[in-house]
Order: C-alpha cells, then structure tokens, then sequence
C-alpha cells in the first residue's frame, strides 16, 4: 500500500509542477492538432518549435508532414514516451527535457504552444526577442490569446499570431 501511495504521490508532482511554468498536461485533440499544423502552413524541410510538447502527439503529427519539430517538456515521462512513440521520426522529431523559458530557442519556422492565460504576455515578450534575433515566426497558441495582440486568424479555439522583424 505504500509503495501504491508514494507511486501516485510521485506522478501528481510529476504532471503537477509543470503548472508553474506554464500548463499542466492536456493533450491537444487530433482536429486542433490539424488545424494548428494548417494555420502553420509549414512546408517538408521547415521547423517547428512545440513550448510544452507533452505527450509527442503534436510533434509527430507535424513529422508525418515532413516538417523537423522540436519540443521542450518539463516532465522527464512525457519526454521518455514522446522519444518512444517518435522513433520512426526521429530524424525530424527532437524532444528536449527542460524549461523553455530558460533556454535560447532553435531556429524556427513556426511555433505551437498550449499555455495557460497567465503566461501570454511573457510569452510574447519572449517571442518578440526571438524574432529580434532569428527573423519572422508564426505562434498558434490554443485556448488562450495574446492581450493586445489581434491573431491573423482564428479557427477551432486556436490562434495564428504573425510576428516580423521591426
């Protein structure tokens, strides 16, 4: 019964703390994960940027597209099962065990996140640095929007924010 009790104690702070950095694990449904890729309009050879990628599903989706995606997660199983379920993929699939908020971010094409309202704005503060220093960027963020910023375009809960180079 302990070891049942420490077990469930120790997935509960697995998937729990990642709410302090941004969302807790919800996977984005099949038809969002289409739609985002869409609204992306990424090509085969370009990247994309997933900040949270979770359990995979999304960047895997955007590798049987041909497009090279490359995640960053908090919860080292999430990061585990997304390395499994990719392996087919894994010349264009990459997972990152880490904080995003804390790293430099790779060269990227487009950009796919599932944040909490809370955390838009420093997200665009930090997407705003990005451009500065690698040129244009499209975000689909789904459920939550940018305060202040109007999306380019919205569909199914998710919306498409173009960000250029001032």
């Amino acid at each position: 019964m302990h070891v049942l009790l420490m077990v469930v104690a120790g997935l509960v702070i697995v998937f729990g703390f990642v709410v302090f950095f941004g969302a807790p694990y919800l996977p984005t449904m099949r038809r969002q994960t289409e739609t985002a890729l869409d609204m992306l309009d990424l090509k085969k050879g370009q990247t994309l940027l997933e900040l949270g990628s979770g359990d995979g599903r999304f960047l895997l989706a955007a590798a049987r597209r041909g497009i090279k995606s490359v995640g960053y997660e908090l919860n080292p199983l999430l990061v585990i099962w997304t390395l499994l379920i990719s392996w087919r993929y894994r010349k264009l699939v990459s997972v990152k065990w880490g904080n995003y908020w804390s790293v430099q971010w790779p060269p990227a094409d487009g950009m796919y996140v599932f944040l909490l309202q809370k955390y838009m704005n420093k997200l665009d503060k930090k997407v705003m640095q990005y451009v500065k220093e690698n040129g244009k960027c499209n975000l689909v963020s789904f459920a939550f929007t940018i305060p202040g910023k109007k999306p380019k375009a919205q569909k199914d809960g998710l919306s498409l924010y173009e960000y250029k180079q001032k």
